[in-house]
């Protein structure tokens, strides 16, 4: 066992991460009991971790937090891991059954973490210990053109035909950027959301395009989202539809004031997220709910990604560029698209980078996340 303190240095905080490592390395799993003497009503907290290397940099820093206020803090070994091709492991994985008020610490079950991180290596083919906090997510592979372009060097896919490819721009730390693409629909948000949350990122933003809702919009004007309307349906028995879900206001600022920078049209607003493709075949009904939402685009991962965030506590905003509007005749149209795309790829990664720079300035240590609170904090005593 390693003991921390406050008076404990960053040299042995790298050993209580090698040895979490180790511990990993010898198939057992990793143990943080954490003791908080400020703490009236939960004054001990505890978890479980596998492959602590993919959240190394997010393990350092929630420690140190921790250390820095007086907290205690125990490394030791768990029990031996469950193979990931035991049939007792669907049990263990059940959501049903765990704890969502667990602080943002130990959210995840070990089991979770180690099946999620080796489903990450399948579906991005990359390593996920190369993932950066800044996750950008895009369906078009012309936004994966202007990231390899701003970043040759970057990690990219160990094999050909991924369902999902990862890039990574690196930096220590895990302080760099991360583009991975989606494809199109809330499955494949969800999908990739509920893998992702395991790595803790500070920041999940979608980088796509949309559908415009309203006269004074044209093709090519962005749309920075205030909030969704969720009609994509993916995890409304997870997270039931009447729930207020709604882009990080610092993250929107940040954006907002790269927009407002640049000169460049947009508007604020509801996204519509919609999991028919096909949605103008049922017009009538689609249109009466944009009416009363008063939603100014639509799309198909938007709010997915915006609700898994909620679940998982995870900041996240949505920056959309118009590419067809087609209640007013304007259709996405192959050779229209086309010329559109060409236009606008560059600069809409480029607003979203430019934000994300400008929150790593004023916030070196990741996003302010005490609002983003466990189910049962707003009624709870103590902390």
């Amino acid at each position: 066992m390693i003991r921390l303190n406050i008076d404990s240095d960053a040299a042995e905080l790298e050993a209580a991460l090698d040895h979490l490592e180790a511990l990993d390395a010898d198939g057992r799993y990793g143990k943080l009991t954490v003791r908080r003497s400020w703490s009236a009503h939960n004054p001990v907290i505890d978890g479980e971790f596998a492959r602590p290397e993919a959240v190394r940099w997010y393990l350092r820093r929630e420690i140190r937090k921790l250390l820095d206020a007086g907290a205690e803090v125990e490394v030791d070994a768990s029990r031996p891991k469950v193979p990931l091709n035991d049939p007792h492991l669907l049990d263990l994985l059940d959501e049903d059954s765990w704890d969502f008020t667990q602080k943002k610490l130990f959210l995840f079950r070990a089991e979770r973490i180690d099946l999620s991180i080796d489903r990450l290596a399948h579906y991005t083919g990359t390593h996920p210990a190369d993932f950066q906090r800044y996750v950008l997510f895009t369906n078009y592979e012309m936004h994966v053109d202007v990231f390899l372009q701003a970043f040759p060097d970057c990690v990219k896919p160990s094999r050909a035909g991924v369902q999902m490819p990862a890039y990574h721009h690196k930096q220590p730390n895990n302080l760099g950027v991360t583009l991975i693409n989606i494809g199109v629909g809330p499955s494949n948000a969800k999908t990739i959301t509920d893998h992702l949350a395991v790595l803790r990122p500070d920041l999940m933003v979608m980088v796509g395009h949309c559908g415009g809702l309203r006269n004074h919009q044209e093709i090519g004007d962005f749309v920075l989202a205030t909030g969704y309307y969720r009609a994509d349906g993916v995890l409304d028995e997870l997270l039931p539809a009447a729930v207020p879900v709604i882009p990080n206001p610092m993250v929107n600022h940040h954006l907002q004031l790269v927009l407002e920078e640049e000169g460049l049209p947009y508007r604020m607003g509801t996204v519509y997220t919609t999991a028919n493709r096909n949605w103008e075949f049922v017009k009538g009904r689609t249109v009466r709910e944009i009416h009363v939402s008063r939603s100014v685009a639509i799309d198909m991962e938007s709010a997915t990604i915006a609700a898994n965030g909620f679940r998982y506590r995870i900041p996240n905003a949505t920056l959309l560029c118009i590419s067809d509007k087609p209640l007013h005749g304007k259709p996405k149209l192959s050779d229209a698209a086309k010329g559109f795309y060409q236009n606008s790829k560059e600069r809409h990664l480029g607003i979203v980078l430019d934000a994300i720079a400008s929150i790593k300035s004023m916030h070196p240590d990741g996003l302010p996340t005490a609002a983003i609170r466990g189910a049962d904090e707003p009624l709870m005593g103590g902390s």
